[in-house]
């Protein structure tokens, strides 16, 4: 669960520590207060899109805090080897920069904002008020029904199977071209074909030539390094060299050694060291003997890297490259001359792997359709918890126009009736705000029982809720906080009532300057905020002692249903 949230420069709020505790935490406050900030800290912390304007003006840096505890063990500790510390804690840390750039960390450990987004939708969930807008477009309806059923197997053995066939049918599809196409895709490949196999290219020979061409433009001052070498390894007709005069230097050190073991010693190295000399002086003589510099060669060699620097500019920055695009253009070339037989075996493939896709889609679509049932059943019993008994939902499916696609052979939209005698119709058709409200509290409960996500975030999803409905969302809410850490905004005072733990956002001004800043109420001020949720900033008596009371049915419920 989450424990602890620091918020630093983010729009309005300059700094602000929130403990949360398990269960049911609420924040409320005024409109513009700054509830939603909290919200956008949440999502920048668990690896959500961020822009540099939600740094607080004024400010270069805005820094977002979170402590997790009481973790399950998740696969992306394993995969990242990262996870919580000793006593169990995890931080995680976002640090935004006025340039755009962004500083993440895991316990200290730097870590991407991928791979923060990728852990942070698997410690906690978010939904907001767009969510209602997914709900509305039948476009989500399928993700939602093959999450609830755990499909991913499923889903990814025919994903599988659909992008082999998609594969083989793209390849037809090149190759089925008019015959003016395919007359001039010929010529360009013949052309290009030609013009590098008259190159006779071989691999590495541009290297090679490169470093040739490099000795010879150097070979007057080679040469000279190389005869004024040997000349002092061998000497002349008049002078000893270095191999003579070592020999000579060895000849007296040995003979010397019959009365000196230290002479002998010397005599010993000296000895060594005329060895390595003889050596150095035959492989200085080798390479003498090695050099043939022809007079046109440098010419010639200039000539074929000009060649090869031209087909370059066309086919690849390497000689290998350009080996590897003849190569292509031959096959392409046997692909389209022999089009007609490849096609035909093409063919026969795609309809094996059409088969395949077939099977696949069925088995995909049998699994949804048993899992809509359950779906159904589920939803409508949330839905009569949250005072809409008389509401019908299904899950009706319908058949694609292409047969197959990415997604499979379904076609699924979510329908309602919202009134007994009502036809069923499509959501967006049929559902009022709160209507909506409540079925994506239902679908969001529903789906929540089939994760390990232990922190859900409602953010104002209670819009167009009142009366016993506000009352029937409150404690469904609480009922969740019972098995998950629930933490909402809302402007209710039946859910703020239901909470564990109250928050309350507010905004001042001090210096010129708007601070937002979050305090935790105690019991009297609860009483006090859930009498201005009701009333409005005149508080009366009659308003103060409606909140007592709603708080005292709220304890009583919690007490029963603990």
């Amino acid at each position: 669960m989450l424990s602890l949230l620091h918020i630093e420069n983010i729009a309005v709020i300059q700094s602000a520590d929130i403990r949360f505790e398990p269960g049911f935490n609420v924040l409320t406050g005024e409109t513009g207060a700054g509830k939603s900030i909290v919200i956008d800290a949440i999502g920048a912390v668990m690896g959500e899109r961020t822009s540099r304007d939600l740094i607080r003006t004024g400010a270069k840096v805005a820094r977002v805090s979170a402590v997790f505890c009481a973790l399950p063990e998740l696969v992306w500790f394993a995969e990242n080897g990262a996870g919580p510390d000793e006593n169990g804690e995890l931080l995680l840390e976002r640090e935004i920069q006025g340039d755009g750039r962004n500083v993440c960390r895991i316990n200290g450990r730097p870590i991407t904002v991928s791979q923060l987004k990728v852990l942070g939708q698997q410690l906690l969930n978010i939904h907001g008020q767009h969510d209602g807008q997914q709900l509305l477009d039948p476009a989500c309806h399928l993700g939602y029904l093959d999450r609830f059923g755990r499909l991913e197997e499923v889903v990814a053995s025919y994903a599988e199977a659909y992008h082999t066939l998609s594969a083989i049918r793209r390849q037809i599809a090149q190759l089925r071209m008019d015959e003016a196409e395919k007359a001039r895709k010929m010529d360009t490949l013949t052309y290009q074909i030609g013009e590098l196999e008259r190159a006779e290219l071989k691999e590495g020979e541009d290297e090679e030539l490169s470093e040739r061409r490099d000795l010879l433009r150097n070979s007057g001052r080679i040469m000279d390094a190389v005869e004024s070498a040997f000349y002092a390894l061998n000497g002349g007709d008049s002078t000893d060299g270095a191999v003579s005069l070592l020999a000579g230097a060895q000849q007296e050190l040995q003979s010397a050694g019959r009365v000196s073991s230290q002479l002998a010693q010397l005599g010993e190295k000296a000895a060594e060291v005329r060895y390595a000399a003889e050596d150095l002086a035959e492989l200085v003589r080798d390479l003498r003997d090695s050099f043939d510099f022809s007079p046109g060669e440098l010419d010639r060699i200039e000539s074929r890297l000009d060649t090869i620097y031209r087909l370059r500019k066309k086919y690849g920055s390497t000689v290998t490259e350009m080996l590897e695009y003849l190569e292509r253009c031959r096959k392409e070339l046997d692909e389209i001359q022999y089009a007609d037989d490849i096609i035909a075996r093409l063919e026969q493939q795609e309809q094996q792997a059409r088969k395949t896709a077939k099977q696949k889609a069925q088995e995909l679509s049998d699994a949804r359709k048993a899992a809509a049932v359950k779906l159904q059943e589920r939803i409508q019993s949330e839905l009569s918890q949250l005072d809409m008994p008389k509401v019908q939902f299904r899950v009706d499916f319908g058949e694609k126009a292409d047969e197959l696609d990415a997604t499979g052979m379904d076609e699924v939209q979510f329908l309602m009736s919202a009134n007994v005698g009502e036809g069923l119709k499509p959501i967006h058709k049929i559902a009022s705000g709160g209507e909506l409200a409540r079925i994506m509290l239902a679908l969001k409960n529903v789906l929540a029982e089939n994760d390990d996500v232990s922190t859900l975030v409602f953010d104002e999803v209670d819009t167009g809720v009142s009366g016993r409905a506000a009352q029937k969302v409150a404690r469904k809410m609480a009922d969740v906080a019972r098995c998950k850490q629930v933490l909402c905004v809302t402007h209710l005072p039946q859910i703020a009532a239901m909470a564990h733990s109250h928050f309350c956002v507010e905004k001042g001004e001090a210096d010129g300057r708007t601070y937002t800043a979050v305090e935790r109420l105690s019991r009297e001020r609860r009483r006090e905020e859930l009498a201005r949720l009701t009333s409005g900033d005149l508080i009366t008596k009659s308003a103060l002692d409606s909140a007592e009371e709603m708080l005292v049915q709220a304890e009583e419920y919690q007490k029963e249903h603990k």
